[in-house]
């Protein structure tokens, strides 16, 4: 995100008044979703974070507690990877819901494991 928004000050795309109220909106879109990109690393992935301590804390580490947290992940990255490079939404919303499904899952698996084995 950092490198977009220097090398856009540096070829006068933003200028570096901007800078100061973080007034961006007319920055050209590449850097836009940069930031927009680095937002969303923290909105689902929160409830990633809370699975993996509720896993530790619990004992509920075994090998599904391990295939979800890495196929989680896994969806992050291809996110990413979709919205900094092609930006297609399409398929930038399906490696969300897919992300997204993975933590529902999770999180139903760990309430069997707690309150039905």
């Amino acid at each position: 995100m950092g490198k977009r928004r220097f090398a856009a000050a540096k070829n006068k795309q933003i200028e570096m008044a901007a800078f100061k109220t973080m007034a961006l909106d007319n920055a050209p879109e590449h850097v836009i979703a940069a930031g927009r990109n680095f937002l969303t690393q923290f909105e689902l992935p929160v409830l990633f974070y809370v699975a993996v301590l509720m896993s530790l804390q619990l004992n509920l580490t075994g090998w599904f507690s391990v295939a979800c947290a890495g196929l989680f992940v896994l969806s992050r990255v291809i996110h990413s990877v979709i919205h900094l490079g092609s930006n297609d939404v399409f398929k930038r919303y399906k490696s969300f819901v897919l992300g997204a499904a993975i933590l529902l899952i999770w999180w139903l698996g760990m309430l069997v494991q707690l309150f039905v084995l």
